[in-house]
C-alpha cells in the first residue's frame, strides 16, 4: 500500500502540500494539486481515515450504539443507517452496549477519540455525549427534547391487545420489558388500556431485560409461573418465540392450547412453526431516518427534530381463528 511520502515523491512536492490537497486545508497550486492527483490515482493511495480525523478534529465516520446486535430487530436499523452512510461516503463504527452503561461509555469516549463526525443511538443506557457531536436517538428515548425517530409504541401495545382479543383469549400474561427502557412503558400502557375497556383478565409478567441469551430461561420461568394460562402478549419476537419452543417442548399446541403474539417482526418470526404473528416494528426505516437526519445535521440543513413511525399487525398462525376455541 503506498504512503503519502511515495505520493509526495512522486508528485514532486512536499508531504505537507500533499496533506492539504487531500484534507483542502490550506493553499495548494492547479499544476501542483494535478500532479498530487495523478500521483494518488497512479499508486492507488488510500488516506488514512484515523490519521485525517486527528488532523481535521473530524471524519468520514459516525458511530452507532445498538442495545443488542443479537436481537434481530437491530440488524435491520444497523442495514438502514449502514445504506445512508455509504451514499454519503461515511463508515459506520459499531458499539454493541448490551444494556451496560458503563460499556456504553467505553464507546462513547472511543467515537470522541476517532473524531466521528456523529452518533447514532438505539441505547437507553447513560446517553451522555461530548459537546458538539450531533447525536440522533433511535426508537428508544428519554430526552424528547433531542433529535430522534422512533414508533408509536404506545399504538403498537394497542394494536397486540386489539389483536389478540378477536382470538377470544379467556386469561391474559402481557409481557413487560424493563420499565427504565420508556418503550416498555408505551407498551404496557397501550395494551393495558384495550384489555381494561374489555375488562378480560390478565397479568403481568416482568423482564428484566430484552437480551435474546435470556429468552430460553424467560420462556421457561413465564410457563411455570402461569400455568393456566391461554394467551400471551410478549415484550419482543425473540422472548415469543422462545415461548413457543419451550410451549411445544412441554406438549402445549400452539395456538389451540396457548396463543401467543410477539413485537418486532424479526426476520425470523416467520420461520418457526407455528409462524408468529406480530406487531411490526419498520426497523430499517427507523435506521434510515434516522440516518438522514443525522447526515442533515453534520451537513447544517434546516431538519424536522424528530420522527414517529406507525406499527402494525402481520398476522400469521400463532393466534386461534376468530371463533376457534381452546378445547378442553
Amino acid at each position: 500500500m503506498a504512503t503519502i511520502r511515495e505520493v509526495a515523491d512522486k508528485a514532486g512536492v512536499s508531504v505537507a502540500t500533499v496533506s492539504r490537497a487531500i484534507n483542502d486545508s490550506g493553499y495548494v497550486g492547479k499544476e501542483a494539486k494535478r500532479k498530487i492527483m495523478k500521483a494518488v490515482k497512479e499508486l492507488n493511495y488510500k488516506p488514512n481515515e484515523v490519521a485525517r480525523s486527528l488532523y481535521q478534529k473530524s471524519s468520514k465516520m459516525i458511530g452507532l450504539l445498538l442495545p443488542d446486535i443479537a436481537n434481530p430487530f437491530f440488524p435491520l436499523i444497523a442495514k438502514g443507517v449502514e445504506d445512508v452512510a455509504q451514499e454519503k461516503g461515511y463508515m459506520v463504527l459499531l458499539g454493541n452496549v448490551e444494556g451496560d452503561s458503563h460499556r456504553e461509555q467505553k464507546y462513547i469516549d472511543f467515537f470522541s477519540q476517532y473524531n466521528v463526525s456523529g452518533v447514532l443511538s438505539a441505547s437507553s443506557e447513560a446517553q451522555t455525549f461530548g459537546k458538539g457531536i450531533p447525536i440522533v436517538f433511535l426508537d428508544r428515548v428519554k430526552d424528547r427534547k433531542n433529535f430522534f425517530v422512533t414508533v408509536d409504541h404506545f399504538k403498537g401495545g394497542q394494536l397486540a391487545a386489539q389483536t389478540i382479543l378477536k382470538s377470544k383469549p379467556r386469561k391474559v400474561v402481557i409481557m413487560v420489558g424493563p420499565r427504565h427502557v420508556d418503550v416498555a412503558v408505551d407498551r404496557l400502557q397501550g395494551a393495558e388500556s384495550i384489555l381494561n375497556e374489555s375488562q378480560i383478565d390478565y397479568e403481568l409478567f416482568e423482564t428484566r431485560t430484552y437480551q435474546a441469551e435470556d429468552a430460553e430461561k424467560t420462556a421457561e420461568e413465564l410457563l411455570n409461573n402461569f400455568e393456566n394460562i391461554d394467551s400471551i402478549i410478549a415484550n419482543n419476537d425473540i422472548f415469543a418465540l422462545a415461548i413457543i419452543k419451550e410451549a411445544l417442548k412441554r406438549g402445549l399446541r400452539v395456538p389451540e392450547d396457548i396463543q401467543i403474539i410477539g413485537y418486532d417482526n424479526t426476520p425470523f418470526s416467520n420461520f418457526m412453526n407455528p409462524q408468529l404473528t406480530t406487531v411490526a416494528q419498520p426497523g430499517y426505516e427507523i435506521g434510515y431516518e434516522a440516518a438522514q437526519i443525522l447526515f442533515k445535521i453534520i451537513d447544517k440543513e434546516t431538519v424536522h427534530k424528530s420522527v414517529s413511525l406507525e406499527p402494525y399487525v402481520i398476522e400469521r398462525e400463532s393466534l386461534r381463528k376468530v371463533g376457534e376455541q381452546k378445547n378442553g
